[in-house]
């Protein structure tokens, strides 16, 4: 894919200015957006909000997130990424102040529709304006700070989240959302344009984007509303069966149109990219474990927002170690294995979090150390994973393939929470520590599935 830079009389190169804006950019949703996962009991006793809903809601931003980030990062090729990443932190402000002035479902909802829209929109587009505007070591340095916005803000999220609800109110976070992305926006306006020469005649898969996401939004209703409504009503079926067409039709028409469709099909003929997408998707479906261990401390343990938060600050640092440790790793072992001892390592921490009939001073420990280990598996298995994902797919399919691999993440991660908040409700009339524990317990499932993917789709190396 050749990109051109849109400059009228000089060069222009990434300097920190642009890094800055991309960096804050990027808070706007690993930070900010997903601290919601912490602050679930605060936003359930001030806004007029069911579980059910409420849970819906914070799933929301990651699902559409992952139907628009394809879409989008086509869109930013065609239309220009700085563009596209102005309009991405336009829509993380107006999502932020509609959950700021939220005090029911409404707006709340819509602010986190928006929220997933935005993250759509600047994930893309703030990578290839990375590629276009740094070359050699300062694009290295540049992309070290982007995955450290994203892997540092989701280690931080449940920290922060706690420490401003608790001190502010949870509204605050989302001001403090709306002043990130105005600095950002500041930072990079005035950028030169970039855009993609050979995505100028390629046409959106309209078609295609729309029943990708009315299938995903349709499942998520039905996993997150149907204990609700009944999983055997009318509307919870009607959900269902609408979610079964949409992808049947989605999938025959993206066979149909090829290469030219919203997923080409055919990179998944690659068993090993196919391994690294599925393996990312069950991996990140296991981010339920947040917030039901948040809910479950906060709830049935009486702790602050904060003090859950402060639980996680032993993921954070070992999930950003661990990043560089799972390069290594890949060098000297090939991917297969971290790929598969990642995720146990994962399932192992949260199993042990799934103790919840444990007394609280002992299941507080439990739970630092195994935020330990989530970290640790969750960074040993992060490096290998996105590049099997890159090496096996086709040079002049690596941008699309990049994106479908990222769009796995926030399906992933939208769809763990959606089902682990599902199996709680329904599992609530037998005690909250119950209901906790199978709801976590599903999540190292999640784990074991990621691991077996791998070992699967993956082949051994070959002997040296």
């Amino acid at each position: 894919m050749s990109t051109v830079p849109l400059t009228e009389t000089r060069p222009f190169a990434g300097n920190d200015r642009l890094l800055m804006g991309i960096v804050l950019s990027v808070l706007t949703f690993w930070l900010f957006a997903q601290s919601v996962i912490n602050v679930v009991p605060a936003m359930k006793s001030s806004i007029d909000i069911s579980l059910e809903t409420l849970t819906l809601a914070v799933s929301l931003s990651a699902l559409f997130s992952g139907c628009f980030v394809v879409a989008s990062g086509g869109l930013a090729d065609k239309f220009g990424r700085v563009r596209l990443t102005l309009i991405g932190l336009v829509l993380s402000i107006v999502g932020s102040a509609l959950l700021v002035l939220s005090h029911g479902p409404v707006l709340f909802l819509a602010g986190r529709v928006i929220q997933g829209l935005s993250a759509a929109c600047i994930m893309p587009a703030t990578l290839a304006l990375i590629k276009t505007w740094y070359e050699g070591k300062a694009r290295q340095r540049a992309i070290s700070f982007w995955v450290i916005g994203s892997w540092g803000g989701s280690g931080l999220c449940s920290f922060v989240g706690g420490a401003i609800a608790t001190g502010l109110g949870w509204r605050w976070i989302f001001v403090f959302s709306m002043v990130a992305a105005l600095v950002s926006f500041l930072l990079i306006r005035g950028t030169p344009e970039s855009r993609s020469e050979s995505a100028q005649n390629r046409k959106l898969d309209l078609g295609g984007l729309f029943s990708f996401v009315t299938a995903l939004v349709m499942l998520n209703l039905f996993i997150t509303k149907g204990h609700s409504w009944g999983w055997s009503s009318g509307l919870s079926l009607s959900l269902l069966s609408g979610a079964v067409l949409a992808t049947l039709w989605f999938i025959r028409s993206g066979l149909r149109k090829g290469d030219e469709a919203l997923i080409d099909f055919a990179l998944f003929k690659n068993r090993a990219y196919s391994g690294a997408v599925l393996s990312n998707f069950m991996l990140n479906g296991c981010i339920g474990t947040l917030m039901i261990t948040s809910i479950w401390l906060q709830q049935g343990h009486h702790m602050s927002a904060f003090q859950t938060g402060m639980m996680t600050m032993g993921y954070l640092v070992t999930v950003l170690v661990m990043i560089r440790v799972g390069e290594k790793l890949l060098q000297r072992y090939g991917a297969r294995l971290p790929m598969m001892f990642g995720p146990v390592i994962a399932g192992v921490g949260v199993a042990l979090i799934s103790c919840t009939f444990l007394e609280k001073s002992v299941y507080i420990g439990i739970v630092f150390f195994s935020n330990v280990l989530l970290g640790l598996g969750l960074g040993c298995y992060a490096t290998p994973s996105t590049d099997t994902a890159v090496v096996n797919a086709p040079e002049e399919k690596v941008g699309v393939a990049s994106g479908i691999y990222k769009m796995g993440s926030s399906l992933g991660g939208a769809m763990g929470i959606a089902v682990t908040a599902s199996i709680y409700a329904m599992l609530l009339p037998l005690g909250m520590a119950h209901a906790a524990q199978y709801a976590l317990l599903f999540n190292s499932a999640l784990c074991l599935g990621s691991m077996l993917a791998s070992a699967v789709l993956l082949s051994k190396p070959a002997q040296a």
